[in-house]
């Protein structure tokens, strides 16, 4: 696995407010810019998508794949279930923290391709995906608060 790409944002909502938001997949074509669909295929016990097949458009990567979702606390990680045509490998997560009156979101990412791309725009593409999607959510977030 690559090296991850990490960004933090600061959201004014607490936890379970930015969980709701993270939780919702039908929603993230709304604000996840890069994300065009997103369908929940599988839940656990709990009622939170264990199972999520995307559709991403993030310019050098374009991509249709599932993800296997681990829902734990304040966190939530993820991993490729189903390899698309492009993303042979795709793990990440959100770990949030209560800080400043809000909620300290972690994003951590990591992308394999199955195609030869140059470290440094790989790690550019997952900083863009990781920034848009930080953005996106605080956005989200805040105006339903």
């Amino acid at each position: 696995m690559a090296d991850r790409t990490t960004s933090s944002i600061l959201i004014t909502a607490d936890p379970a407010a930015v969980m709701e938001v993270i939780a919702d997949f039908p929603a993230y074509p709304e604000w996840a810019g890069q994300v065009k669909a997103a369908e929940v295929q599988e839940t656990g016990d709990g009622g939170q998508a264990t199972r999520v097949r995307f559709v991403l458009d993030a310019g050098v990567i374009s991509d249709d794949y599932v993800l296997g979702y681990d829902w734990a606390g304040d966190s939530v990680s993820w991993h490729i279930v189903e390899p698309g045509k492009m993303v042979s490998q795709l793990n990440g997560s959100y770990r949030l923290a209560p800080a400043g009156g809000g909620t300290e979101v972690v994003y951590e990412l990591a992308v394999d391709l199955k195609v030869p791309m140059i470290g440094m725009i790989k790690r550019k593409a997952e900083k863009v995906i990781i920034d848009t999607a930080l953005r996106g959510l605080k956005k989200r977030v805040e105006g339903r608060v």
